[in-house]
């Protein structure tokens, strides 16, 4: 009895203010404030139990709403109050705050020593030397992407901004990411939603993703363009295209922009129609096997003028990448690049399946990606970029030590703009204006400001990777190797990255070279004509 009494308190309490107060409204006035709130409850409280949705609320009239109140702020209650600086979630407050530091050009120094438990297994470390070498320039740190089938080279920072659409971003976004990148020299990857004309009124480096939806060079039906496709990569600012099979953080699947959101400005940047669903299908139409991606990549290479043309891809079959592979040895086709996305990578919305349990990790599909070319041979004409959660120096040195040649961040950048990981990029309502099209929402971001902030973010963070280098004996990026990169594997033992994992020799994979396990088995198996690949002997 007493149980069913409490669990009523509130409502009867809230019934015994309305019959004393509302009486009482006749002769003192203001009492209608508190007499029209307690009898607002005493309906909110009678709705309660006669609705037949919430079980809560049934059996808890009125203060049944307090969990559903605490439930919509719990993030930020963790995320202010609660939170340590090493949760990953999925970056901690210590890696936002170090972007945030960069980006303002405040100091990073650190007192007292590290936060980090070095016994730790998994704790990593660049080894450094007892003779350091002198800082190199940051502005040195660039590599030249573009192979011998390649008439325009790009000459590319080795860390950049990510792909991140229009429409995903907001205008104002896109215009600061790409005025930081036009002033720190480094290049903006446009995402799968084209080239906007946001992207182009602020004249920095552009890398242009073309997806399976083809947007900014499709027909009516959604079949690629080649005219309008030409016509795009004519632009002096399109410097590299980037054909984009897969993404880390929903591997293997499509996407729809409801109807609603297909607006004016979206539909010209995309080709579209306004007021209809945009479907991006999970696969590609233009070819169907690894010779007729090799193809595609000559097609495009030769409408874009003899640009850099490239793949993007989560890995996922191994043995699809390695008929991709054999595609090339047999056509005689090489794409200039290939970016390694990962499972860890970001997203404005994906399946919860998808983001948790679906893709190879970044750094697996990375030394997969970077063994097969080596082992076929070509490593030397092919550039590997990687992509995934790389927010600091350390992030870009451990993925170069074990062959990236380059990085792109996308998160990172958006820390740098100002995002505070309220993970609301798929409501519309983020409260920094970055992942919105709220008009009034995304005038938060004052252009100037935020594009210093995206430049100084990358020019400091390459200073410090200089000077870890430089710790390490080491003058440029392109040094880094496997054995200066350590990981704890327990609390007694660390373990190079040369001695975690296996790196083949050039052409191990040709002819009977290959010995007996995991690479050679799957190369077995994988087709130039097929992606489907040969069932195990």
């Amino acid at each position: 009895m007493r149980l069913h009494i409490s669990r009523f308190t509130t409502l009867a309490l809230c019934a015994l203010a309305a019959v004393v107060l509302i009486p009482l409204t006749i002769r003192i006035h203001w009492l209608w404030i508190p007499a029209s709130l307690a009898g607002l409850l005493v309906l909110l409280g009678v709705r309660d139990l006669l609705q037949p949705r919430h079980s809560i609320q049934r059996n808890y009239p009125i203060i049944g709403h307090v969990r559903w109140l605490v439930e919509l702020i719990r993030p930020e209650l963790r995320q202010y109050l609660f939170e340590a600086d090493e949760d990953a979630t999925p970056f901690s407050r210590s890696q936002r705050s170090l972007v945030y530091r960069r980006a303002k050009g405040e100091p990073g120094d650190q007192a007292f020593g590290t936060l980090l438990d070095v016994y730790r297994d998994g704790y990593e470390f660049i080894s450094h030397s007892t003779r350091p070498v002198p800082a190199a320039d940051p502005g040195t740190f660039r590599i030249t992407i573009g192979g011998d089938q390649c008439a325009k080279p790009y000459s590319a920072s080795i860390f950049n901004i990510s792909a991140m659409s229009f429409g995903s971003l907001s205008a104002n976004a896109i215009r600061a990411l790409n005025r930081g990148a036009r002033l720190g020299g480094f290049y903006h990857d446009t995402g799968e939603g084209s080239i906007s004309p946001y992207h182009r009124e602020e004249g920095g480096d552009i890398v242009w993703q073309v997806a399976s939806g083809y947007f900014g060079c499709r027909d009516q039906e959604g079949r690629f363009d080649p005219d309008r496709f030409a016509a795009q990569a004519a632009s002096d600012q399109v410097k590299m295209v980037e054909i984009k099979l897969s993404q880390g953080a929903k591997p293997g699947h499509g996407g729809i922009l409801p109807a609603a959101k297909v607006t004016s400005e979206i539909a010209a940047t995309r080709g579209i129609a306004v007021g209809r669903d945009c479907v991006s299908p999970s696969s590609h139409s233009a070819f169907s096997t690894p010779l007729e991606l090799m193809a595609f990549v000559a097609r495009l290479r030769d409408l874009s003028g003899g640009k850099p043309v490239g793949l993007k891809l989560c890995i996922g079959h191994p043995w699809e990448f390695m008929g991709m592979v054999k595609a090339m040895l047999e056509s005689g086709i090489y794409p200039d690049f290939i970016v390694v996305d990962g499972a860890e990578g970001g997203t404005g919305a994906a399946p919860v399946e998808f983001s948790n349990h679906l893709g190879v990790p970044m750094r697996e599909g990375l030394l997969l990606v970077h063994n097969v070319l080596t082992g076929a041979g070509i490593r030397d004409r092919i550039r590997i970029g990687a992509a995934g959660r790389i927010v600091s120096a350390f992030d870009i040195a451990s993925v170069l030590a074990i062959g990236a040649d380059w990085v792109n961040a996308a998160r990172g950048f958006m820390f740098a703009l100002g995002c505070v990981q309220s993970l609301s990029c798929n409501t519309n309502r983020c409260p920094s204006g970055i992942a919105t099209q709220d008009r009034l929402r995304q005038r938060a971001i004052v252009i100037p400001d935020k594009a210093e902030r995206v430049r100084s973010f990358h020019t400091n963070t390459l200073i410090a990777l200089a000077e870890m280098l430089a710790a390490a004996g080491v003058s440029h990026p392109s040094a880094l190797r496997p054995r200066h990169l350590v990981r704890r594997v327990s609390a007694t033992e660390i373990r190079q990255f040369a001695q975690l994992h296996t790196f083949l020799e050039p052409g191990a994979l040709l002819g009977d070279r290959a010995a007996d396990g995991f690479y050679r088995e799957t190369w077995d198996m994988a087709r130039a004509d097929s992606f489907d690949g040969l069932a195990y002997a």
